[in-house]
Formats: structure tokens, sequence, C-alpha cells
């Protein structure tokens, strides 16, 4: 049994940091004219000031930044919580765009979050 213990503490010692990045749980874009209109919903364990999530981004598939919504404050108690980014302008012919998110910690990370596109 006591072997099993030590076992088990030494697991969670060998186990890395976890460090949460926001986590994007749903994002929608609108076609507007020339122009597209994004909807990005994000969930992060903001504590405050030190460490919230502060941004995010829309990227092509080779990683070319397309438009940058900045969040200006912490949202402690509304999570998770949706912003827009509008008139983003994006090259003819693009099928899909991702989202990158960033925390004031820990800074950029690919969310891994694919938004296909149709007019």
């Amino acid at each position: 049994m006591k072997t099993s213990a030590h076992f088990a503490a030494l697991l969670l010692l060998a186990a890395p940091a976890f460090a949460e990045s926001p986590k994007v749980t749903k994002a929608v874009a609108k076609s507007t004219g020339m122009g597209w209109n994004f909807s990005v919903t994000l969930e992060h364990p903001d504590t405050g000031w030190d460490h919230y999530a502060d941004g995010w981004e829309i990227v092509d598939n080779t990683g070319k930044v397309l438009g940058t919504r900045i969040l200006h404050h912490p949202h402690v108690e509304e999570q998770p919580f949706t912003r827009s980014l509008n008139n983003v302008m994006l090259p003819d012919g693009t099928r899909e765009v991702f989202v990158r998110v960033k925390c004031s910690e820990h800074g950029w990370k690919d969310s891994g979050y694919k938004i296909s596109l149709s007019r």
C-alpha cells in the first residue's frame, strides 16, 4: 500500500505543470459584402489583471494573421464570453481560417479551432 502511494506521489511530481490556454468553444463567420465578421466564444480561468485571456486572432492555413481582437480586461465573472471582430478582409479564395488565442501569462497558442467559410 505504501508503495502505491509513493508511486502516485511521484507521478504527480513528474507531471508537467499545466498552463491552461484560452479555449475556443464556438466561432462563427459571416460574410458582409467585401469583409467578414467573426464572433468567437472563449473560455479561460481568468484570475484578474495578472492572468486573463487577452486576445484572439484569425489566421490562414500558413499562420498569416488576417485580423486581431484585443481583449482589454479580465472576464473573471463572465465565462465563457463572446467578442466580435468586424470587417476582416480575407484573400480571394480563402475557404477556411483558424482562431489563435492568447492569455496575458502564456502568450499566443494555436487553439486548433477551424472555421469553414462559405458565402
